[in-house]
Parts: structure tokens; C-alpha cells; sequence
């Protein structure tokens, strides 16, 4: 096949050189993106007159008739040997509409083409992961708002500290994906601007009017400078950083439900959709939904340190290294997309072994703090509460019992202002009763926290 650039050379390309060099096998991906671009193209061009109206219309029309073929067939596309996605389009569009398919890359340089590409792909992703988050928090919410009362062990160090409720434990995973979904729309937004027209890297010798171009593709604006508008890749970077936080997240939510769900803790079940069994045992039902969405986050996290690392040190303008930009992006996007698709499937079929999680939530001194909390409502100073506690926390365990457990006789003899009511005040109920404050795990305020992220999802749906 022809090159787009070989007019100065002779011979043919070395097979390496073309193995490390083609990028059609994967940039494919921009098939739809390109398109796009160049549409946008022919009617800047024939905005400032460099070619008419029929030849816009000409090339229009073939460009539309390119993407239809490329979509019908990738494989196809990707085993006619051009060189890049760029090279398949005008070269089945030259085959198309003859002549005409010559001018369309007047005035433009394939760097602020796959810079344009890759800007519109990474708003789309983007698009798509968000409407993603919306659909794994609205299912972590339908759990929560199902379990807003249901005692739950909350730990620090993996050690139980005290109790809260599964549906503030819901909650606190919603959050970060909040997070997350405030991210990606900030990165955006920072990818919303168009290089086109800045051409090789000095901008393009034609009068193209650049804001309309960029607002015919949908940009909020044009880029500010040509040479960093070829070589800028931080909304890639932008992109992977917001999908690797959220891998995080994604991957500290299977270690949670992992741990819950083993035979050692039994608070959780999951459906026989998303576990698997055992070549060897037949007993077993692993989480292996839950560890893949764990071990999933190395190869997106992998995929953003390779994008920084292949940024570092390039010099202005563009360089050949920023063909590395597109396999770490498709593959974290494609992997972070099954992801999250996968969420509601593990919440559909979760079920909260309620007993077991409630005896749980008390046992093992959780109810410390609350203890301390009741001396201090009756006039001790905080650390000399703290320090009680813990003497009959001491006693409790030498005689293998819970606090509750202890007669008020030997309450009273580490604090003899103790009275009855201080076993009302070691209740899970209680407890948690009084974690009426913003944020808090009281159900009360649990429902409170369901409310409003409902109507945050709400608002986002209504604007998509």
C-alpha cells in the first residue's frame, strides 16, 4: 500500500520497522472519530473557499460511505495493510469519489488529526464510563436503601471497631464513585478543545476559521497554541488518572465483599452468577467476579504509570513515541467499562446475612466507645472514661465475656457511678441511634445519604 508521506523515499520498508511502526491493527478504534474529523474538514475548507461546494459535498458523502464499509467490517479494514486509520480512510475514500479524495487533507497534518481523533474518543469514553458509575452506584444504592437499618461491623486494621449499618457501608462505596464520576467529567472538560487546524505543529497555512470548526465537532473551543496542541496528551493522562482512582475504588470494594463474603466472616452471600466453582473441589464457590475487578486495577493503573512514563522527556512538538498513547487508553477504558457493567451484577444477587452480621457488629468490644461515651454523659472527662473502658474491657476478656456481659456489680467496681441504664446504652440500637449527625451511620441518616444521591444520579440522567 502507499504511504501518505512517500514521495521522498525509495525502496520499500523494512517488515520490522513496518511491525513497530503500523498502528492500523489498533488504531482502527478511531474508525468513527476520524470520520468525523474529516466531515468537519471538508466543511471548514469549504468555508474558506479552498475547495467548492460540490467537492464538500462530494467528499461528504464518501466519507460517509467510508464509515459505513469500516463498520460493517473492521477486520477487513485491518487487513488491507495501510498504514494507520488515516491512510484506510482517504485511501477508500479516493477509491470512492476519485479526485476530490486528493484535497481533503489540504492544509492538515496527521498530528492534529489523531490529536482531534483521540480528543473526540476520549469524550466519548468518557461519556460512557460516567452513565457506567451512574448504573453501579444506582445498584449499590437499591442495597443500601434495602439494608439502611441492618447492623453491620465496621473495622480500622481489619479489627472490629464499631458497629454501623450495611447501608452506610453502601454509602461510603457510592461516595467514591461520586468521586470518580467528578473526575472523568472534569478530564472532560479538559479535553474539550480541538486541535484541528494547527496542523504539523505551526498551524495551518489556509483560513480556517478554527472556532467554527471546533464547534462543528462539538469543542467547546479551539486549542490556544499549535505546538502544544499536536503534542499535548494530558487528557489522556487526565482520562487514565480518573480511570485508575476508580479502579482503586472499584478493587477496594471486591476486597471488602471478598473478605465478607469467606467462610471466616459470612456476613455476605453472593449469586451463583457471578462466583465459580473448582476443577478439584466440589464444595467451593469462589468470588471470582470480585477478584477480577481486583486484579483488573493493576493492568488500569499500569496503563496510566505507561502513559506518563512514555510523555517524560519528549520534546516539542509531536514525536513518534505518542503512537504509544492509544493501547494503554483503549485497553484501560475497554477493562474499566466490564468493570463497572459488572458492579450491578454482583449487587443484584447480594444478599446480607443479617443475623450473623448484627451479632457481628457488637461482639468483640465494639461497643466500647459507646461505654466511654455513657460515662461521659454523666460528667467524667473523655480520657478518664477512655481509661475505665479499658480496665473493664481487661476484665471482660479475663472472664470471657462481652461488656454486656459483665454484671453491674463488676461495672461498678472500676466505675461505681455506673447504674442500670448502661445497658441500654451498649445496645446495637443505641448505638447507632446516636450517630445522628451529617455523615453519620444512624439509619435516619443513612436514608438521609440515600436521598441525596439519588437526586445527584437524577440530575445527571436528566441532563444526558
Amino acid at each position: 500500500m502507499a504511504t501518505l508521506w512517500g514521495g521522498r523515499f525509495e525502496g520499500s520498508r523494512a517488515e520490522l520497522f513496518r511491525a513497530i511502526n503500523d498502528s492500523l491493527p489498533f488504531d482502527v478504534e478511531l474508525l468513527e472519530q476520524d470520520v468525523r474529523g474529516s466531515i468537519a474538514w471538508a466543511n471548514a475548507l469549504a468555508r474558506a473557499e479552498v475547495i467548492s461546494s460540490t467537492e464538500r459535498d462530494t467528499l461528504v458523502n464518501g466519507l460517509k460511505e467510508v464509515l459505513d464499509e469500516g463498520t460493517r467490517d473492521r477486520s477487513a479494514v485491518v487487513a488491507s495493510g495501510e498504514e494507520d486509520i488515516h491512510s484506510w480512510v482517504e485511501a477508500k475514500l479516493t477509491s470512492k469519489v476519485g479526485e476530490a479524495g486528493k484535497k481533503l487533507h489540504t492544509g492538515r497534518s496527521r498530528n492534529d488529526q489523531v490529536a482531534t481523533d483521540l480528543r473526540l474518543w476520549v469524550r466519548d469514553a468518557i461519556a460512557a464510563r460516567v452513565d457506567e458509575l451512574v448504573s453501579a452506584q444506582r445498584s449499590i444504592l437499591d442495597v443500601a436503601e434495602r439494608e439502611v437499618s441492618s447492623p453491620f461491623p465496621a473495622y480500622t486494621h481489619l479489627q472490629r471497631a464499631q458497629p454501623v449499618t450495611f447501608g452506610h457501608w453502601c454509602m461510603a462505596h457510592v461516595e467514591a464513585l461520586t468521586r470518580d464520576a467528578q473526575r472523568f467529567l472534569d478530564a472532560a472538560e479538559r479535553a474539550n478543545e480541538c486541535p484541528l487546524g494547527s496542523a504539523a505543529l505551526a498551524g495551518t497555512a489556509y483560513p480556517i476559521d478554527r472556532d467554527a470548526l471546533a464547534k462543528d465537532l462539538g469543542f467547546a473551543r479551539p486549542t490556544a497554541n499549535s505546538l502544544d496542541a499536536v503534542s499535548d496528551r494530558d487528557f489522556v493522562v487526565d482520562a487514565l488518572s480518573a480511570a485508575a482512582l476508580c479502579a482503586v475504588h472499584l478493587s477496594r470494594l471486591a476486597e471488602d465483599l471478598i473478605i465478607y463474603t469467606s467462610a471466616e466472616f459470612g456476613y455476605v452471600g453472593l449469586s451463583d452468577a457471578v462466583t465459580s466453582g473448582s476443577s478439584l473441589m466440589p464444595q467451593k464457590k469462589n468470588p471470582d467476579a470480585l477478584e477480577l475487578l481486583r486484579g483488573k486495577c493493576g493492568r488500569i493503573v499500569g496503563a496510566h504509570t505507561a502513559m506518563l512514563t512514555t510523555l517524560k522527556g519528549l520534546p516539542l512538538a509531536y514525536n513518534k513515541d505518542l503512537q504509544e498513547d492509544k493501547e494503554p487508553l483503549f485497553d484501560a477504558m475497554l477493562h474499566l467499562s466490564i468493570c463497572l457493567r459488572l458492579v450491578p451484577e454482583i449487587f443484584k444477587g447480594l444478599q446480607l446475612r443479617r443475623e450473623r452480621a448484627a451479632a457481628a457488629s457488637i461482639a468483640g468490644y465494639a461497643n466500647a466507645t459507646e461505654l466511654a461515651d455513657h460515662l461521659v454523659r454523666q460528667g467524667m472527662p473523655f480520657r478518664d472514661a477512655h481509661h475505665v473502658v479499658g480496665r473493664l474491657v481487661r476484665l471482660a476478656i479475663d472472664d470471657g465475656v462481652e461488656l454486656q456481659g459483665l454484671s453491674l456489680e463488676q461495672l461498678r467496681s472500676v466505675a461505681p457511678s455506673i447504674d442500670e441504664r448502661v445497658y441500654e446504652a451498649l445496645t446495637v440500637e443505641a448505638a447507632l441511634a446516636r450517630r445522628d449527625v451529617l455523615g453519620g451511620a444512624s439509619p435516619r441518616r443513612v436514608r438521609e445519604a440515600i436521598e441525596n444521591a439519588k437526586s445527584r444520579l437524577s440530575t445527571h440522567e436528566r441532563r444526558s
